[in-house]
């Protein structure tokens, strides 16, 4: 009986550990795509005082 318990103790700590990981991963990705579009974004607007005129 203790070594189906700490079989699934172990499987449960191996699977969080998974999801710890694959969730590290994909914030570092998708902060990097950020900062990527962040600065595309940030060099397609001009430089300097913007007037905007509605009439």
């Amino acid at each position: 009986m203790k070594t189906k318990f700490a079989a699934s103790v172990l499987s449960a700590l191996l699977y969080a550990q998974g999801l710890l990981g694959f969730a590290g991963l994909a914030t570092v990705l998708l902060r990097d795509r950020a900062q990527a579009s962040e600065l595309t974004i940030g060099n397609d607007m001009p430089s300097g005082p913007s007037l905007l005129v509605v009439r």
